[in-house]
C-alpha cells in the first residue's frame, strides 16, 4: 500500500490515504513513529502493527465515550466509529469487544426506548422510530409484542385533551382536522373512527 495523501483533521491529527482511499487517522508524533509521509510504502504488516497498537485502543476509548451520555445502537456505534475514519476490521473488533461487556445491546435500547416512549407514540412511530436508528423490523416486532400493549384509544384522548380537540364536535371540517393530525401521529384507521364512535355514545 502506498500513502497517496494526507489532508489535516485537526487537533494535530492527520487523515491517511492509502491507495487513495481514506485508511485512518493519526497525530503527527504517530505519523513519524510509523515514517507514514507521502508517496511512502505501508506493508500489510505495518498496517497490521498501527491498527494493534494505535487505533484499536483509541477506538475502543471512542466508543466508551460516546456511550458515556447516552446509549447507541450497533447501526449507531458504527456510523460514529466510520465517521472518524477507523477501518472496518477494527470497527468490527470494538463492536464484538462492546456486546462482550453489554456494553452494546440492541434488544436493551429497543425495550428501554419502548418502556420510556409507549405513554406517548402509538405503536407505528415506535417501530418507525426503531427502525430508524438501526433496529431491525424483527426485534423491533418482538419487542413491542414482549411490552403490554398500550391502549391505543387512551393515547388518543390524551392526544384530543393536549390539543383541546372536541371529539363530539359535528363541524365536518374539525372532524376532519382531528382525523388528520391523529393520522400523523401514527394512529390508524380503525382506531381514530372507535375514538369518534365511542365519545360520541358519551353526547
Amino acid at each position: 500500500m502506498i500513502v497517496t495523501g494526507l489532508e489535516p483533521a485537526g487537533k494535530g491529527r492527520e487523515k491517511v490515504f492509502l491507495d487513495g482511499n481514506a485508511a485512518f487517522v493519526l497525530y503527527g508524533g504517530e505519523l513519524s513513529r510509523y515514517g507514514i509521509r507521502e508517496d511512502a510504502e505501508v506493508s500489510e504488516e505495518l498496517y497490521e502493527r498501527i491498527l494493534k497498537e494505535v487505533l484499536l485502543k483509541r477506538a475502543q476509548a471512542r466508543s466508551l465515550y460516546i456511550l458515556k451520555s447516552m446509549d447507541k445502537t450497533e447501526a449507531q456505534m458504527r456510523q460514529k466509529l466510520k465517521e472518524g475514519t477507523y477501518p472496518e476490521k477494527v470497527i468490527e473488533e470494538v463492536i464484538g469487544w462492546l456486546y462482550g461487556f453489554h456494553y452494546l445491546d440492541d434488544r436493551r435500547y429497543a425495550e428501554n426506548y419502548v418502556s420510556q416512549k409507549k405513554s406517548s407514540k402509538s405503536r407505528k412511530q415506535m417501530m418507525l422510530d426503531l427502525e430508524r436508528r438501526g433496529i431491525s423490523k424483527t426485534l423491533a416486532e418482538e419487542v413491542l409484542e414482549s411490552e403490554e400493549e398500550e391502549d391505543e384509544m387512551a393515547l388518543i384522548r390524551q392526544w384530543m385533551e393536549k390539543k383541546h380537540i372536541d371529539p363530539g364536535t359535528k363541524d365536518p371540517k374539525e372532524r376532519q382536522k382531528m382525523w388528520q393530525f391523529l393520522a400523523r401521529k401514527g394512529f390508524r384507521s380503525e382506531d381514530i373512527r372507535r375514538a369518534f364512535q365511542v365519545e360520541n355514545e358519551w353526547q
